[in-house]
């Protein structure tokens, strides 16, 4: 493991997704504590998207952004809201110059699959009906998110493919939950990595997927066809669950005529790029904003 990344060990506190009340209260204290950059030539907005039900979303708008991304939060689809993606939304738009449209969609295990891809997918839809408004080129719209919400973002892809709904330019994934099967060396294996490991992502796919069957939608790794998908970015932590789901996906986007970056970040592990001291962590979030900035230049 990286030795900036060690040192914060102690600090990290277990998720185990047993109890989403008292676990979502400890998430919202723990992400919201990460300093925020500062948004002076930028406009924040909460805005209501109308669908049933209605979607909660917050926009950030840099100054002469042509493009947008419909950003989902992670969480393990139990935990997290526009509050707590405040600072990594903030930090990505700045960044990027690109605008970030950071979804409020609803929280499993009271609200389990298709709800919160039901809400981003109105959320992508209302972007592309909305372009003008937003002030962006509406052929530069990119999908993306972290964990499960990268896992969203890949879900939306294929259903807007399938359903011949918005042009997606883009998808950013990072370390996204892509497989409820767990049947890689990554998800087999790292049983006691920080903050996610394989019971935690147990948990997660359970309380996502309820008593409905896992579907490509839900599971994109299930899809069988991956053609005409849009090109991705797929980032990878070294001791993450996720890690070797990843890489498969990639390389099968590959083989289905998708360009790929591929990008696995040594020694770090899920969520570590959170440590805003450490070098690693640095590069990745300049190198997602990258990415999200090439991708949407126009």
């Amino acid at each position: 493991m990286d030795p900036e990344l060690e040192a914060f060990l102690p600090l990290i506190p277990k998720a185990h997704l047993t109890d989403p009340v008292t676990e979502r209260k400890n998430f919202s204290e723990l992400a919201t504590s990460i300093p925020v950059p500062a948004v002076a030539d930028m406009e924040i907005e909460d805005r209501t998207v109308p669908a049933d039900p209605e979607v909660a979303v917050r926009i950030y708008r840099p100054h002469r952004a042509r493009g947008a991304v419909v950003w989902m939060h992670g969480g393990g689809f139990v935990m997290g809201d526009v509050d707590t993606e405040h600072p990594w939304a903030t930090r990505l738009a700045e960044a990027s110059g690109v605008v970030v449209i950071s979804v409020g969609y609803r929280l499993a295990p009271e609200h389990p699959f298709p709800a919160a891809l039901d809400d981003t997918y109105a959320v992508l839809t209302w972007a592309a009906e909305h372009a003008a408004e937003l002030g962006v080129d509406p052929e530069l719209i990119a999908v993306g998110g972290h964990s499960a919400g990268a896992g969203l973002a890949a879900g939306v892809a294929l259903r807007a493919r399938d359903q011949r709904g918005p042009r997606i330019r883009f998808q950013l994934l990072n370390q996204p939950g892509l497989d409820d099967r767990q049947e890689t060396w990554s998800a087999r294996n790292f049983t006691d990595t920080p903050w996610m490991n394989r019971d935690t992502v147990t948990a997660a796919w359970r309380h996502y997927l309820g008593s409905a069957p896992a579907s490509p939608y839900a599971t994109p790794a299930r899809a069988t066809d991956l053609s005409g998908l849009p090109p991705a970015y797929i980032a990878t932590a070294e001791l993450c669950p996720n890690r070797d789901e990843d890489i498969a996906y990639a390389l099968r986007l590959l083989e289905a005529g998708v360009s790929v970056e591929l990008h696995q970040w040594p020694g770090t592990f899920h969520g570590s790029h959170a440590i805003l001291s450490a070098e690693v962590s640095q590069r990745q979030i300049a190198e997602l904003a990258a990415a999200l900035r090439r991708a949407l230049a126009g």
